[in-house]
Parts: C-alpha cells; structure tokens; sequence
C-alpha cells in the first residue's frame, strides 16, 4: 500500500481539496494510493460561515474528491 511509503518529492505539500457536499478541508498531502485516497495531516475543515475546524489527520476517501488545488507552486 502507498500509505507505508514517502512521497517521491522532499517538500511539504499543502492542498485544498473540495468534497461532495460542499464540504472543503485542507491541509498537509501526507499519503495516497492508486483510488485517489488521500492522508491529510494537520487537517483544517472550512465551515460555512468562514469557521475553521482542527480535525487533525485524516483518511479522505477518493470517490468523494471533486477537486484538488496545491496551495504552492509545484
């Protein structure tokens, strides 16, 4: 499994990703495997309303990604 093994680039990698539901978290790219499941680490939950919620590491399921944006150059 892809989660065991470093990421092929040295530099942290923060990312906004959008869920169906209109929910939108970002955070650290710590992992993924070939479904496009993700491992967010220090990860943030953009409320409605411009609340941010700490929700610490996560697993996000592939089919519930809509879109990925890199908040640096990549």
């Amino acid at each position: 499994p892809a989660f065991g093994r470093p990421l092929p680039f040295k530099r942290t990698r923060f990312l906004v990703v959008k869920l169906n539901g209109g929910r939108h978290v970002q955070g650290i790219l710590r992992g993924f495997d070939p479904f496009m499941n993700l491992v967010i680490d220090e990860c943030v939950e953009m409320a409605p309303g411009g609340q941010q919620n700490n929700i610490g590491m996560v697993v996000i399921r592939g089919n519930s990604i809509i879109m990925l944006e890199a908040l640096e150059r990549v």
